[in-house]
């Protein structure tokens, strides 16, 4: 971006008549540089499209290479959807099969089939308006005669694939100047596709629906933040920052997790004087105003009131108030001064956080911090649902082959080098503004660092190393963090600034060699990418494969075919998401966590891979009005993960007994006077063939149904 400063008049200089001075601007510079304008936003505007677009087209042609998703059985379409994926979709479908739109709403409001002998509230519970408004609009348009309803899923979510990208890259842009910023933002993203996105296999993920929007939001923020707008720019630009925010905050259960992130990013920057402090409080609005609306359409669902994000973005505003010489006095006062707001901020934002939960009686979201305290160490837990996720290898640490494929690409080093003079330069405006004590000092400093730091380029700093943090700590939320890094790092190497800091750091400052590496290094990069990575992904386009699960679609027409409609079914959360898509059979438990009852009842269930007697067993599963269990050998006889992670291991440690196989136990741990329930069931023999009876088999799963209390001798 040009900076103009106006250059004072030497004393006795002649100055140029007013005329000739109104005149000359207004004649070919003002045309050409307009005509100019108009050719690089149009070339930029199709550039940003076209890569948008084949984004999408490439997500959905490796998703129908890998599985020839036109040819398979309808069956084998819905399995592909495994674990949550399936949930969700399962309730499109549900609202297409109604007989009227207002009678499928009826029926996700008053859900007795999602978790058996319970009337649950799905639109309360889970953020399924997606769904529900897709169904909606696939029948009042009637699409039934041109297009599968699967596919108007599939296209819709590959569609906003392509928002995505023109929203990355038009950030991009904005933070550089030049639209190849942008292009290189857009190509980073799908050369990086393993790290930037799982669209194309995980495809009802919350995560494909909302991320979209929030860098459609991030766009609209880096705009909004831009200095000298005109009054209807701002209006435009927080009107689409509210539009996306709501739309983000809709479509994902973890939007608080997320916002409250964004909204340390804004206090950081208040803080620091680097960001002006209305746009900061209207940017909180959002938030706020966001969240509260999304209550509402989810009927009042408290664990939305009792976020951590309302909680710190109403303690920032009140201390704020309260503290309002923070920005004056010399550095030592204003350090001073900024620890204690900081210290004030967090300490009212945990009160009013636990008054709020207590009032609420919310308890919706304890076995996220309990994951939380045990992952950063604050002690080890036996609690089932912790472990869980701490098992998992996707809320690990954020593995090494990560880093070794982005810098294959490049992006990493170009990111390393962008963020070292970034974070350098932050530094430097930050210790200046807190040095300045008079208003007129402190303006003119403003001045100057607004030049070297801009508050849009300070935001998406500060943006991104939060998420980078969140990233390099928990490996699912590494999709935050990439796309964005794709953003910062190509608006960095595109832009003036990057360079003119750099050179004037080795003292070997030159306009022409600023000009020259602007554009000569993203050229050079292109030439490698293309030149490393388009044959792979000719190869890759070419890689014809076919969806291969036999057992789990014998086991779906089993059900479809030999159960009763009105059958419960009792399993692992995973398989029975499939099983309530597939056969639209009432489950017990499902992968949606987000419920304490929910996950107290799935720990219970899961006593079938327990050392359990068949007595205990049946007891629970009748509790629960169970008629069949599917018993899955991969989880009874699991070797995926390390002893202490397989789930019979977890459920052994919180039953406070001893583990299987070889390795040491903790003292207190007893063992179990049962054998495991889901291998000893396999004889047939006493207590077992009591209560259960095998009506169906394969290589993979094992389904008994449970008999009788009057078929049962006593």
């Amino acid at each position: 971006m040009t900076f103009l400063k106006r250059r004072k008049t030497a004393k006795g200089t002649e100055e140029r008549p007013k005329q000739q001075e109104d005149e000359q601007p207004k004649i070919k510079p003002t045309t050409g540089s307009s005509v100019l304008k108009h050719v690089t936003l149009l070339i930029g505007g199709f550039m940003a499209i076209f890569l948008g677009l084949l984004t999408s087209v490439y997500v959905a042609t490796l998703h129908e290479n890998d599985l020839w998703f036109s040819t398979i059985q309808e069956v084998e379409r819905e399995i592909s959807f495994r674990t949550e994926c399936g949930l969700y979709y399962s309730y499109y479908k549900q609202m297409l099969q109604a007989p009227t739109i207002t009678q499928g709403l009826k029926e996700l409001i008053y859900d007795n089939k999602t978790e058996s002998r319970r009337t649950i509230n799905l639109l309360k519970r889970m953020n399924i308006y997606q769904e529900v408004i897709l169904s909606i609009l696939y029948r009042i348009l009637s699409l039934q005669k041109y297009l599968e309803p699967v596919y108007f899923y599939l296209y819709t979510v590959f569609g906003l694939q392509a928002l995505y990208v023109i929203s990355i890259y038009i950030t991009s842009w904005l933070l550089s100047g030049t639209w190849m910023s942008g292009a290189l933002a857009a190509i980073w993203y799908i050369l990086n596709r393993i790290d930037t996105t799982r669209v194309e296999f995980t495809i009802p993920l919350r995560e494909n629906w909302s991320l979209p929007f929030f860098a459609l939001q991030i766009m609209a923020i880096t705009y909004y933040l831009r200095s000298q707008l005109k009054s209807f720019q701002q209006w435009w630009s927080f009107t689409l920052i509210m539009a996306s925010t709501f739309l983000f905050c809709i479509t994902w259960q973890f939007n608080q997790f997320i916002l409250l992130i964004q909204a340390l990013a804004l206090f950081s920057l208040d803080c620091l004087d680097m960001l002006p402090a209305s746009k900061v409080t209207s940017l909180y609005f959002v938030h706020v105003a966001s969240l509260l609306l999304v209550w509402i359409l989810q009927f009042n669902n408290s664990m939305l009131l009792g976020s951590l994000v309302l909680s710190f973005v109403l303690a920032a505003l009140v201390v704020r108030h309260l503290q309002r010489n923070l920005k004056s006095g010399g550095f030592v006062a204003r350090v001073m001064k900024l620890l204690l707001h900081l210290f004030v901020v967090f300490s009212l934002t945990i009160l009013i956080n636990n008054t709020s939960k207590k009032i609420l009686g919310l308890e919706s979201d304890e076995h996220i911090f309990k994951f939380l305290k045990a992952k950063f160490g604050f002690g080890a837990t036996r609690d089932f649902d912790a472990k869980l996720y701490l098992c998992e290898e996707a809320f690990g640490l954020l593995p090494y082959d990560t880093f070794q494929r982005l810098l294959h690409t490049l992006i990493l080093p170009s990111y390393l080098l962008t963020l070292v003079i970034m974070v350098v330069t932050a530094v430097t405006v930050a210790i200046q503004n807190l040095s300045s004590y008079s208003s007129c000092q402190s303006t003119s400093i403003k001045e100057e660092n607004t030049i070297m730091l801009r508050p849009d380029m300070a935001y998406n700093l500060i943006h991104n190393v939060l998420f980078g943090l969140l990233a390099l700590s928990t490996m699912r939320m590494k999709y935050l963090w990439t796309s964005h890094m794709c953003v910062l790092a190509s608006a960095a190497i595109c832009s003036s600034q990057l360079w003119s800091l750099s050179f004037k750091a080795i003292r070997f400052y030159s306009p022409q060699w600023v000009r020259v590496m602007k554009f000569a290094i993203p050229i050079l990069i292109f030439i490698y990418l293309y030149h490393e990575f388009w044959p792979k992904i000719m190869t890759e386009l070419s890689d014809l494969r076919e969806f291969y699960d036999p057992d789990t679609v014998e086991l779906m027409n089993w059900i479809k075919t030999k159960t009763s409609k009105h059958a419960v079914f009792a399993g692992s959360m995973q398989l029975l998401a499939g099983v309530k898509l597939c056969t639209g059979r009432t489950i017990t438990n499902h992968p949606h966590y987000e419920d304490k009852k929910l996950r107290e009842r799935t720990k219970q269930i899961y006593q079938i891979y327990s050392k359990s007697s068949p007595e205990e067993v049946y007891s629970i599963l009748r509790l629960y009005g169970t008629d069949y269990i599917l018993l899955e050998d991969s989880i009874c006889y699991e070797k995926r993960h390390s002893r202490g992670c397989r789930l019979r291991d977890l459920l052994d440690i919180a039953n406070r007994q001893t583990m299987d196989g070889p390795g040491a136990n903790d003292p207190d741990l007893k063992p179990s006077p049962y054998p495991r329930f889901c291998d000893e069931i396999k004889s047939n023999k006493p207590p077992y063939n009591i209560y259960f009876s095998r009506v169906f088999k394969n290589k993979t799963f094992h389904v008994y149904k449970l008999k009788k209390k009057k078929e049962i001798p006593y």
